[in-house]
C-alpha cells in the first residue's frame, strides 16, 4: 500500500520555520502539551490533501493558516504544505517512485496545488486519492470526536467509510461523473433535436421560396426573349418600310428630272 513517508511545512499556522517531519515504518507520535501545535500538524495533513472548511481548520478564512506572526517575528506572506507518498506499489495513478503533493496559499487568497512540482486542481487531488483512505472524508485522518461521530452514525455514513475502505469510491465517482456527462449529452443532443426541427420547418419554406424564385428567373428570361425577338420583327418591318419609301422617293426624283428635262 501506499505509505506516507513525510510532512514539509512552512508559514503554516504555528509553523514559522521550515518544518519536516519523517514517518518511517511502525507507528509515529507526535506529542507535547496543549498549544504546542499537534492539532496543526493534522490540520496541515488535511488542508494539503484538499479541505476546504475553514471552520474544520478552526479559522474564519483560506489566509488564517498563514503564519500571523509574533512577538519576535513578523507574519508571512504565504503558507505550503507537502506530503511525500512512497508510491512503490503503484497505488497511485502516477508514473512515480515517489509523489510530491503540495498546497500553497499567498496573503492575498491565491491558492495552488502541485503534483510532483507540476501544477494540478483540487478535482486531480481528490481523483488522485479516491478510494485509498487518504481522503480528507476518509478514514485516514480521525480527530477528535469523530470516533464517536462514527460510532453513532448513519448507516449511509458509515458505508462511504466502509466503501473508502474498499477502495471503491474512485469507480463510484466516475460513475456519478459519467452519469452526468450522459445526462448533459442527453440535454444537448434535445437541444439539438429542437434546433434540427426547427431548421427542417425552415428549410421546407426556404425550398418552395427558391423553387418559386426559379421559376421567376426562368419566366422573366423567356419574357427577354420573347421581347428581344418581337423587337427584331419590328425592327425588320421598319427596316422594310424604309426601303420602299427610299425607292418611291428615288423614283419620283427621277421623274421629276425627266420632267424637268422635256420643259427645258
Amino acid at each position: 500500500m501506499t505509505r506516507l513517508k513525510a510532512l514539509e511545512l512552512y508559514g503554516f499556522k504555528s509553523f514559522a520555520d521550515r518544518t519536516r517531519f519523517e514517518f518511517t515504518d511502525g507507528v509515529t507520535a507526535v506529542v507535547g502539551p496543549n498549544g504546542s501545535g499537534k492539532s496543526n500538524v493534522v490540520d496541515a495533513i488535511k488542508w494539503v490533501l484538499g479541505e476546504q472548511s475553514v471552520r474544520s481548520l478552526r479559522g474564519k478564512e483560506m489566509t488564517d493558516v498563514i503564519f500571523a506572526g509574533s512577538s519576535g517575528r513578523k507574519p508571512l506572506n504565504y503558507a505550503e504544505v507537502s506530503l511525500v507518498f512512497d508510491n512503490g506499489t503503484g497505488d497511485l495513478p502516477v508514473e512515480a517512485a515517489e509523489v510530491q503533493i503540495m498546497r500553497r496559499v499567498q496573503r492575498d487568497g491565491e491558492s495552488e496545488y502541485l503534483v510532483n512540482g507540476e501544477t494540478a486542481r483540487l478535482r486531480d487531488i481528490r481523483e488522485l486519492f479516491s478510494g485509498t483512505g487518504a481522503a480528507t472524508q476518509a478514514y485516514s485522518v480521525i480527530e477528535q470526536g469523530r470516533v464517536d461521530a462514527l460510532l453513532v452514525a448513519s448507516g449511509r455514513d458509515r458505508r462511504a467509510v466502509f466503501e473508502e475502505a474498499a477502495g471503491i469510491t474512485r469507480f463510484r465517482a466516475r460513475r456519478t461523473e459519467a452519469l452526468r456527462r450522459l445526462e448533459r449529452a442527453e440535454l444537448n443532443r434535445q437541444r439539438l433535436a429542437d434546433i434540427v426541427g426547427e431548421v427542417s420547418s425552415r428549410l421546407e419554406t426556404v425550398r418552395h421560396q427558391a423553387a418559386r424564385a426559379r421559376r421567376w428567373r426562368q419566366m422573366t428570361d423567356r419574357l427577354k426573349t420573347l421581347r428581344i425577338a418581337a423587337a427584331r420583327e419590328d425592327l425588320a418591318g421598319i427596316d422594310a418600310a424604309v426601303a420602299a419609301v427610299d425607292t418611291a422617293l428615288a423614283a419620283a426624283r427621277a421623274d421629276a428630272s425627266a420632267v424637268e428635262t422635256r420643259a427645258s
